[in-house]
């Protein structure tokens, strides 16, 4: 076999390794974008509704919708655990490991984004003031989930997975093996999030900003999401008693 043959040989194998490579790559940005829809569009599009319209044009919370709030985020975990299956990983691979030690962690997570939150508000408010003139504030949980049903609990207990495993655990995992960059998914993930909670007002959802970025920092430096969802979970259940 003439050398020109084998460096001819060489360089189709070496084209086609680059394309089952850049195949696998646009594979992956299409499930990322496809769990994304599926998990937060209509969750997006109704954020952008109610910023519009405000809270007196937000459906009764029923139990059929609670109902159907928990269906909706079993089914994208499931979609994402699919996902994660066709390349032969698990929800461990995000980092959900069961440990004491996570739940130590959860803890500073707790302290910390909670001390970065409050100063945070305080700077929007101020940052309210200089824009508008004003301070009011703006819609809470009380105008969006007035008077839950029993029904609301095992949805509340179920969302901070739904949440943190896919926006959270899942996004940047793949923003940062797909780009390099960590940094980039921290603000892809913290966007993402800002993006749905729009309900809230600007300044609202600009406040919730900042435990977001403690949150997808913790996630960047560690790769464990379960300190990340158990934290999560004592803010939603948190808000949950000061709803009821």
């Amino acid at each position: 076999m003439s050398e020109s043959l084998v460096t001819t040989i060489g360089d189709a194998s070496i084209g086609n390794q680059s394309e089952v490579l850049a195949s696998a790559k646009r594979q992956r940005w299409f499930e990322l974008l496809l769990v994304l829809l599926v998990s937060f569009g209509g969750f997006f599009l109704n954020s952008l509704y109610l910023l519009r319209n405000g809270p007196s044009a937000a459906p009764n919370m029923s139990d059929f919708r609670w109902t159907i709030g928990i269906l909706h985020e079993i089914t994208a975990l499931i979609l994402l655990g699919y996902v994660l299956s066709r390349r032969r990983l698990s929800f461990k691979d995000l980092g959900l490991n069961w440990s004491l030690r996570s739940v130590g962690a959860s803890l500073k997570l707790i302290f910390v984004s909670y001390i970065i939150y409050s100063f945070g508000a305080v700077a929007i408010r101020e940052l309210q003031y200089v824009i508008q003139g004003s301070t009011a504030m703006g819609p809470t949980g009380k105008d969006f989930f007035a008077h839950p049903s029993i029904v609301a609990v095992p949805f509340f207990l179920l969302n901070p997975f739904f949440e943190e495993l896919i926006v959270r655990a899942y996004l940047m995992t793949e923003v940062a093996d797909l780009t390099g960059s960590s940094a980039l998914a921290v603000v892809v993930s913290v966007l993402v999030q800002f993006s749905y909670h729009l309900y809230y007002g600007w300044f609202g959802a600009l406040s919730l900003c900042f435990p977001f970025v403690v949150f997808a920092l913790y996630y960047a430096h560690s790769r464990r999401a379960l300190p990340v969802i158990l934290a999560h979970e004592f803010f939603d259940i948190l808000g949950l008693i000061h709803i009821w």
